[in-house]
């Protein structure tokens, strides 16, 4: 008997800290995973400002599909927002600037002179983030790269035009931008004028499945380029009534919907309306995530987390908490001495609880963001599905259930890159169907653990009041 045919797909994610190529297996209602090449995302400082070492992505980019093998496509996804200015020749001006460097400093405050936030929330239904695609540009103007740019490209999209010599800007990660109108899916021309900033140097936005163009005669197919899309495409949720958190340096909390929530309590309550794959909608707030975790670890020299997590399991439970989104968390360096100020830790305090500390105040603010998606948009939930790295923590899987009273299934860690394979399988015609058909496919496949809420409700809720 024939066995059933397999095709393969190339992911290449890119992070925060890290890139890999990941290469998928799909076939007979099944996806397979195989990480096939690793790399570091390093960034530079220079001058004063931080940037992405672009070129050393590239190439650790190029390594990895190299390392691949044959397959039947390519998708790319990474983080949201900062981008790369081409000139005139297609050639990159400069490295891209990191979206934790300080240069928008007092921008938000400048471009609400412009462009009210009222009216900047029913255009975009967008997050006020000071690193937002806007807020950067604004920052650039009257710089001689600005001048000399004739094209803005996000990440993903850069990668793609050096891997094809296509210029595009995929809908999901441009939706980040805070200039794309949340209604037409495409560049708002009035806010950008508005802003000062040039129309002309923004690409035709494509959609997920889309394909942008070939590379040594593979095709490269437009995916979730945002890693949060694509990790929203990986939940292998049963049924709609679910709230996701992809789990990382960030923590993106928030529902799937079909239409934006452009209230003005969603406003004010900061969250986002992001672009998602088949014209959905996702509703959520950027949570601080593991970045403090992560930047202690880094301080305090540990790679293992394991030890870390029994020894701040033990400790008392949410005796220090503080609100993980203060701004004063967002820049990296000396972490651990901003948590005890922040915190009121003892300065003494362990690595352990300082730990305990950081994943009680996450665990809140998880809860916090899913109670408040809820009531914002009229639904409600019957679980939470963690996806990404933040699903191996177990123990912080295990408070955001008893912190939200909600049962929360973890897994799989991978979802990002599924969602990727899984957007290119379906283009390529391996699979059929709508998200709830790729989503099956995953079920049967992936390892999901599920935590039951439980604790004491009461000193969640006390806990919250005193942040």
């Amino acid at each position: 008997m024939t066995p059933p045919a397999v095709s393969s797909f190339a992911a290449v994610d890119l992070g925060a800290s890290s890139g890999r190529v990941m290469v998928g297996r799909v076939g007979d209602g099944r996806v397979a995973l195989e990480e096939v090449h690793r790399f570091a995302n390093e960034p530079v400082r220079a001058g004063g400002t931080l940037h992405w070492d672009i070129l050393s992505l590239y190439r650790g980019v190029l390594d990895g599909l190299a390392a691949a093998g044959p397959v039947d496509s390519i998708g790319i996804d990474s983080w949201a927002v900062d981008y790369g200015l081409l000139d005139a020749s297609g050639a990159l001006l400069g490295n891209p600037v990191h979206y934790r460097d300080g240069r928008t400093d007092g921008v938000p405050e400048r471009v609400a002179g412009l462009v009210g936030d009222d009216r900047l929330y029913e255009v975009t239904g967008l997050q006020k983030l000071p690193f937002n695609t806007l807020y950067q540009l604004v920052a650039s103007l009257g710089t001689p790269q600005y001048e000399a740019a004739r094209q803005m490209v996000l990440i993903p999209d850069l990668l793609a035009y050096w891997l094809t010599g296509e210029l595009g800007a995929e809908y999901t990660n441009a939706s980040t931008t805070e200039l794309v109108d949340v209604r037409t899916r495409e560049w708002s021309l009035p806010l950008i004028s508005s802003v000062g900033l040039r129309a002309s140097l923004f690409p035709p936005i494509r959609q997920p499945g889309q394909q942008i163009g070939l590379y040594r005669d593979i095709s490269v197919v437009a995916v979730g380029s945002h890693d949060t899309a694509s990790a929203v495409v990986g939940v292998p949720a049963a049924n709609p009534d679910f709230a996701y958190i992809s789990c990382g340096t960030w923590s993106l909390v928030g529902l799937e919907l079909f239409e934006p929530v452009l209230t003005d309590a969603s406003r004010l309550a900061n969250f986002t309306n992001e672009g998602g794959v088949d014209g959905t909608i996702r509703f959520l707030r950027n949570v601080m995530g593991l970045w403090p975790l992560q930047e202690c670890m880094r301080e305090w020299g540990l790679t293992d987390i394991s030890e870390l997590l029994r020894s701040a399991a033990a400790e008392t439970a949410l005796r220090y908490v503080v609100d993980l989104d203060r701004p004063v968390f967002l820049p990296p360096g000396d972490m651990r001495g901003r948590m005890v100020e922040a915190a009121g830790l003892p300065k003494d305090a362990s690595p352990a609880v300082v730990t305990r500390c950081i994943l009680d105040s996450l665990a809140l603010a998880h809860a916090r963001a899913v109670e408040q998606a809820q009531r914002l948009a009229g639904r409600s939930v019957e679980a939470v599905h963690i996806v990404g790295g933040g699903a191996r923590n177990e123990l912080l899987c295990q408070l955001t259930a008893d912190a939200c009273g909600l049962p929360v299934l973890a897994g799989p860690v991978e979802a990002t890159a599924l969602g990727n394979v899984l957007v290119q399988a379906r283009a390529a015609g391996v699979i059929d169907g709508d998200l709830a058909a790729l989503r099956s496919v995953l079920r049967e496949t992936q390892q999901i653990v599920r935590y039951t809420p439980g604790g004491d409700p009461a000193a969640w809720r006390a806990a919250a009041k005193r942040i």
